[in-house]
Order: structure tokens, then C-alpha cells, then sequence
């Protein structure tokens, strides 16, 4: 499996998924939670979380029907904001990210108003990170992720 076309797929699988905006290709499951998928080749994404607030779950790459990278994740809204000034806001910053770091948003999106600041340790192997979505200097919502290559053996 070569890394950089794992990167490259994270990367397309994330535009084409959550941050694509289409609410269609969401799937409830019988346990209350939200499953995406998106396959091309020999590869295949896999998301899963729950919640609404917070939320929390994880998503998995295949390549050749073997998991071989993951990440997981947990955010929330601050208390008492709406949930329409983040969201929006959000769906286009993870639709602007990058080969560089395909897991989340880029380093900072700027619409407006709104900031969407991304601080990411590591690589696809192995990272960390934390996102945050700012109105002006009031901060309106936080997210943790981790995650890396899996079955590396």
C-alpha cells in the first residue's frame, strides 16, 4: 500500500462524504447511528459516529478489504450556540482540506466572520489534532482527533 495514494483517498473520501453536504448518503443505523461510506478500487471509507451533541465516532480505510488506517473523533458546541452558525461553517472547511493533511480541515479557513483553526501534530501514520470554529474571538465549537495506520503487521 502506498502512502501517498492513502492520503490521496482519505482526502477524495472526505470531500465526497461528510463534507460534501449530501445529506443523502447518510445511513441511520439500528443502533442510533449515522453511517458513510465511499469506495473507488481497491479502497473503501467507512464513517461512523453518534450524537448530534456532542458527537462522537470514528472512521476506517480498507485497502483490498483490510482496515489499514483509522481515525477517531469527538467534538462539541459550546453551550448554548446555535447549531446552524457551525455546522455551515464547518462542511466547507473539512471540503477545503488538503493532501497534506486530508484528516480534517486545513490550518485555518476564513469565511466572514467565522474561523476555522485546525492544529495537527504527526502524519498519516500517526497524528493528533484539535479543531476549533471561532465567531470573531467567541469560540464556538471544539473537536478532538487521533488516529493512524492499523495492521501494520
Amino acid at each position: 500500500m502506498d502512502l501517498k495514494e492513502l492520503k490521496q483517498f482519505i482526502l477524495e473520501a472526505s470531500h465526497n462524504t461528510y463534507a460534501s453536504g449530501d445529506k443523502n448518503i447518510r445511513e441511520i443505523q439500528d443502533d442510533k447511528s449515522t453511517t458513510v461510506t465511499y469506495s473507488k478500487g481497491d479502497w473503501k471509507y467507512h464513517d461512523n459516529y453518534f450524537g448530534g451533541e456532542p458527537y462522537g465516532g470514528r472512521e476506517v480505510v480498507f485497502y483490498k478489504d483490510k482496515p489499514v488506517w483509522m481515525m477517531v473523533y469527538y467534538g462539541w458546541i459550546v453551550e448554548s450556540i446555535d447549531t446552524d452558525r457551525v455546522y455551515p461553517i464547518l462542511g466547507k472547511a473539512l471540503s477545503n482540506s488538503t493532501i497534506d493533511k486530508p484528516y480534517r480541515g486545513p490550518d485555518e479557513y476564513i469565511e466572514g466572520n467565522s474561523i476555522y483553526a485546525n492544529d495537527m501534530e504527526g502524519n498519516v501514520e500517526s497524528f493528533r489534532g484539535e479543531e476549533r470554529i471561532y465567531d470573531g474571538e467567541e469560540l464556538l465549537y471544539i473537536a478532538r482527533y487521533m488516529g493512524g495506520l492499523i495492521n501494520k503487521n
